[in-house]
């Protein structure tokens, strides 16, 4: 058995430019895209070394990009605020949207239906129809750039971070502000919701996670602060631990009680994402023009297995905190927290009466993408059809 707990997989270059933004699909924690002074988004499958299709429009630098939930579509938000959506099965563009004016931080796809939430410098958080080609709802109330949000697994909430230290609730179908929690000590970076149960987690650049309970609006406990200001933060899929990923480390935390589990020298430097793809976790950072993939064993990650004694020569996997044995991890007794239900036909209803209160923005000139400038151009072909071609029913 090895005893790596973590290792580079792959490096390569991926712009000709500096790369400013990158980012997995949830769905698979195999496909990558990222972006660049370039002003290109270009698409990658992990364990490939070439560039799958690289997409064109912008006018200014790639400032965020992000995934639709089932790796179908991906958006791009710019450096000067626009945002562009594409097909990724028909390798076409689908809607140009214009609104925010400072660079674009953070963008979400609604879990269900044709929406989308972006979030940007300007300390606004936009809700968008792409349907109807426009925004229809602008949150206003934060102080400072957003720089994360993140819809609801049942799709009544969305929520918000900003480096004004806050975490805003957003009620979808109110079309306002339920709740702000203020506990960290520095911007907020990350915000993820328990897969199931009613709870929020957010990371800063105070080094902690805070943990905060969506049925009492209360903190449940707070993280021990890491050695470095928290980059990204993710959920395991069955609920259990989170993980959180600061520059060259990771960390594996519970939360009632609050409990260090394992934390791993990775040596991803300024991780910019993190998945998970069965039983390993992938983490993607970008110097330059180029991007590195980690994995993370995650069969060697307490409390999921026992980590194996560190190696001569293999300090990169040596944990910087005494692993604990793998046991079962001990949580409060079911029914303590309300669980999300996820229900497509019940997650529309929220948008009715803000289709009717609110008004659409004037649609760009290059919204239904004639503009020549709008290109997917597929560099790889074989590839292509294996990654983001669905295969075509009889």
């Amino acid at each position: 058995m090895s005893s790596r707990r973590s290792w580079k997989h792959q490096e390569f270059v991926a712009h000709g430019s500096k790369v400013t933004c990158a980012a997995l699909g949830k769905k698979s924690g195999r496909v990558l895209a990222t972006g660049g002074e370039d002003m290109k988004v270009n698409m990658w499958s992990v364990d490939k070394p070439n560039c799958i299709m690289s997409l064109s429009g912008h006018q200014t630098p790639i400032a965020c990009v992000r995934f639709g939930p089932n790796e179908d579509l991906v958006v791009a938000g710019s450096q000067s605020g626009s945002l562009k959506v594409w097909d990724l099965n028909q390798a076409k563009i689908v809607r140009t949207l214009t609104g925010h004016k400072a660079a674009v931080k953070s963008l979400d796809f609604f879990p269900y239906g044709e929406y989308l939430a972006s979030a940007a410098v300007d300390s606004l958080v936009k809700l968008w129809d792409l349907r109807r080609k426009g925004c229809i709802m602008t949150y206003q109330g934060h102080s400072g750039p957003v720089n994360s949000l993140k819809f609801s697994p049942d799709a009544r909430w969305l929520v918000s971070a900003s480096d004004d230290t806050t975490v805003r609730l957003w009620d979808l179908s109110a079309g306002k502000e339920l709740r702000q929690f203020s506990g960290h000590y520095g911007p907020v970076n990350q915000i993820e919701y328990h897969p199931s149960e009613y709870l929020l987690a957010s990371g800063s650049n105070d080094r902690t996670v805070n943990f905060w309970d969506l049925e009492k609006f209360a903190l449940v406990s707070a993280s021990e602060a890491a050695t470095a200001q928290v980059r990204a933060i993710l959920f395991h899929p069955d609920g259990e631990v989170l993980f959180s990923a600061t520059q060259d480390y990771l960390h594996v935390f519970s939360w009632e009680p609050s409990r260090t589990h394992d934390t791993l020298v990775v040596g991803w430097g300024k991780v910019a994402d993190i998945a998970i793809s069965q039983d390993e976790l992938l983490g993607i950072s970008y110097q330059q023009g180029s991007v590195q993939v980690h994995v993370v064993d995650l069969k060697q990650v307490a409390p999921f297995g026992v980590p194996p004694p560190p190696t001569r020569g293999n300090a990169s996997n040596v944990a910087a905190v005494s692993p604990e044995p793998q046991r079962p991890i001990r949580r409060p007794p079911t029914g303590t927290r309300r669980n999300f239900v996820r229900s497509a036909s019940t997650a529309t209803k929220p948008f009715c009466r803000l289709k009717e209160e609110t008004e659409g923005e004037a649609p760009s000139a290059d919204e239904e993408g004639n503009d020549i400038t709008n290109r997917a151009d597929i560099r790889s072909p074989e590839e292509y059809r294996q990654v983001f071609q669905q295969p075509v029913k009889p």
